[in-house]
């Protein structure tokens, strides 16, 4: 049977909503996996740096961008065992500078995604997919890489509809 798993990476503490800063407990990528979990059948997987970016939103964009041009790979706190159990893996994460946060880019690079289909998700103020659905194809040669769900991060919450249809689409529902 076929399976699914949501791997994200998500940021709560200060974030930047249409202009202004708002302090979240829950980031706006991990809302938009609770939305889909509740419509498939699917596994979760919390991408998290060991040392984690600061609280603070200025901070921690300088310290995504540092990280972005050192092409760093940050420790993560945990990778799963193995993803061979997996035919589809929805990747969700948010825009940090035109893709995506370099700790994502550490959890692809362990595992050969070959015959693997990815779902790319991204949350962002108005960025969109950036570059991130060709440094997937890039980072994960032998993956079928679809096209992505781009979500404004502060409508996350209201964005099941477009999930819904993203995942109908990519025959998730």
């Amino acid at each position: 049977m076929a399976k699914t798993l949501i791997a994200f990476f998500s940021r709560a503490d200060e974030n930047y909503f249409g202009g202004a800063m708002r302090y979240v407990k829950v980031g706006n990528t991990e809302i938009a996996c609770h939305i889909m979990k509740d419509l498939i059948d699917a596994d979760t997987f919390k991408i998290e740096m060991k040392t984690p970016y600061s609280p603070v939103y200025m901070t921690c964009i300088d310290e995504a961008k540092r990280d972005l041009r050192a092409k760093a790979r940050p420790e993560l706190v945990a990778v799963p065992e193995s993803i061979d159990d997996y035919d589809t893996i929805v990747l969700a994460y948010p825009n940090y500078w035109g893709t995506m946060p370099m700790a994502v880019f550490t959890f692809l690079e362990a595992f050969d995604f070959t015959g693997k289909t990815i779902l790319p998700l991204c949350t962002n103020e108005g960025s969109g997919m950036g570059g991130s659905e060709r440094d997937i194809k890039r980072t994960c040669p032998g993956a079928t890489v679809k096209n992505g769900l781009s979500i404004t991060g502060s409508r996350a919450a209201d964005s099941a509809e477009s999930v819904k249809s993203w995942l109908s689409a990519n025959g998730l529902l």
